[in-house]
């Protein structure tokens, strides 16, 4: 059986130099990809497109990564700019909530990481703490501490123990979107994973970086999740004179 295909936000820097050329460049860190491949799947990078191409694009991948990255807009959950809110991305924002919105409707298993579990709250109705201190220490170091799982979710089924993980985030999530439930929290009470309290659907978002990490769990049941929906797939029909 071939690996399921799995989709993974990039996103869009003015400039970026390599070599000789200094050019507006789609990216993402080398760590989410090859947590993918690492769990099984083949990934695929998705820069940012129209809204309304969502839809088309996730009808050809068996699962979502919505990675890490910038702030969102507090614009998109009626709050006013804090000043340590950094500036806004909004190509990416709207790419991103139409990618959501296409996996809700489309059952579509996702994980999304850092920035993409806050999209994920965003797109359902919830709000951001717009900074908070104690999870990014150092600039461009990542933190570590444990986050301890709620007992009878998803995410506690999948890692039942309290764990270490790589952190680096100043926002975090506030109130709960519709259907979400918190399944993970740092000491302090941070939230740090969510999950769609629909049992049918895989949806499941995490503070924290797993891509910087060598546990595998989250993203193999992300990766099984997918390979189950590839096997229920209708086969597309052979192309014509074939």
């Amino acid at each position: 059986m071939p690996r399921p295909l799995i989709g993974i936000s990039t996103y869009v820097e003015a400039s970026t130099r390599y070599g000789v050329w200094d050019l507006p460049t789609a990216l993402v860190p080398a760590g989410y990809y090859e947590l993918v491949q690492a769990a099984g799947g083949t990934a695929v990078l998705l820069p940012p497109d129209e809204p309304g191409t969502a839809a088309e694009v996730l009808g050809r991948l068996d699962g979502l990564v919505l990675a890490g990255g910038p702030d969102m807009d507090p614009v998109h959950y009626g709050a006013a700019r804090d000043p340590r809110t950094g500036a806004p991305a909004t190509v990416r924002d709207h790419w991103e909530l139409a990618l959501i919105a296409a996996a809700l409707e489309t059952g579509l298993p996702a994980l999304g990481v850092c920035r993409g579990m806050q999209a994920l709250n965003v797109a359902l109705g919830g709000t951001l703490t717009q900074h908070l201190d104690g999870h990014m220490d150092v600039p461009g170091t990542m933190s570590w501490h444990p986050v301890r799982p709620v007992p009878g979710t998803r995410y506690a089924a999948l890692v039942p123990e309290e764990a270490e993980v790589p952190t680096y985030h100043h926002q975090a999530v506030d109130r709960l979107g519709h259907g979400l439930t918190a399944s993970a929290h740092a000491a302090d009470g941070t939230v740090e994973a969510i999950e769609l309290t629909d049992p049918a659907h895989w949806f499941l978002g995490v503070q924290w970086h797993p891509e910087r990490d060598k546990d595998t769990r989250v993203m193999s049941a992300l990766i099984d999740e997918a390979t189950t929906r590839m096997a229920l797939r209708v086969p597309r029909p052979a192309p014509a004179g074939m």
